[in-house]
């Protein structure tokens, strides 16, 4: 519902947005009108007709200010309305995802919540175990100790690259201009530190940090700490309301149905 109220208010601020050249010639026509009512007025009341002038002018310049302030305040009334809409889509948005919550694991999860900004540990533990496993090619170890030290050592080096994501010393953004004249800040290649982290852990970690920084830079640039959003796994993207309400029913018809049983 609130979804087809906001695309009903996009579409009459877009119409709006589109008359804004017919408002700019209301206004010249404003000017030209009260230029001509000044040369009148200046001219005097000779004959009838120049009276009928006279006053035809200071009517229509009266309905064409009318007329602009109407205009006026149905835009101001539209960006009001637009916000407020905006202001319900939001809450509406923080309640899905407190209710829906963080999955354990997202391997098969389609619509879910992601906190942005957190960074993965997955490619950290991929990274131990090719690290491990060369340092302990020719040692007798069981699989238990492997599987502990490779944890260890990925939850030590994910820690550490967490805390330089998080830390607003580290900026390693550059703005860049398109050709329209548009600026937009992104992730620097060039920067020491993430091209030192892929020198000695790989590509995987090296992403994995640039994309927790991309999100944080995006969603929390001040306060430095993951944000939680609704996202659609399969795609790798932010979820619409409509998708997160969806799956929110389906949810609760398999449960339902798991209690008639």
């Amino acid at each position: 519902m609130l979804q087809k109220e906001k695309e009903k208010l996009h579409k009459k601020i877009h119409d709006l947005e589109r008359g804004l050249d017919a408002k700019q010639a209301l206004e010249l026509e404003i000017e030209r009108l009260k230029g001509a009512f000044q040369v009148m007025n200046h001219i005097g009341e000779t004959d009838i007709d120049e009276k009928k002038k006279l006053e035809a002018i200071r009517m229509e310049l009266q309905e064409k200010e009318e007329e602009l302030e109407g205009v006026e305040d149905l835009q101001q009334t539209l960006v009001v309305q637009e916000r407020k809409t905006n202001d319900e889509l939001q809450d509406a948005r923080k309640k899905l995802i407190a209710w829906i919550g963080c999955p354990k694991t997202s391997a098969r999860v389609i619509i879910s919540v992601k906190r942005m900004g957190e960074l993965d540990i997955k490619p950290f533990q991929e990274a131990a175990k090719r690290k491990i496993s060369d340092e302990m090619n020719e040692k007798a170890v069981t699989k238990r100790e492997f599987s502990e030290k490779v944890q260890m050592k990925a939850i030590e080096w994910c820690s550490k690259w967490d805390d330089c994501v998080k830390d607003p010393s580290w900026h390693p953004f550059k703005v860049v201009t398109d050709r329209e004249g548009n600026s937009k800040e992104i992730l620097d290649g060039e920067d020491k530190k993430l091209k030192s982290l892929k020198d000695e852990f790989g590509d995987e970690v090296h992403d994995a940090v640039a994309t927790a920084l991309k999100e944080l830079n995006e969603y929390n640039p001040s306060g430095r700490y993951p944000i939680p959003e609704l996202w659609n796994f399969r795609e790798g993207r932010k979820a619409s309301l409509k998708e997160g309400v969806s799956h929110l029913i389906k949810q609760w018809r398999l449960n339902k149905g798991k209690k008639a049983y």
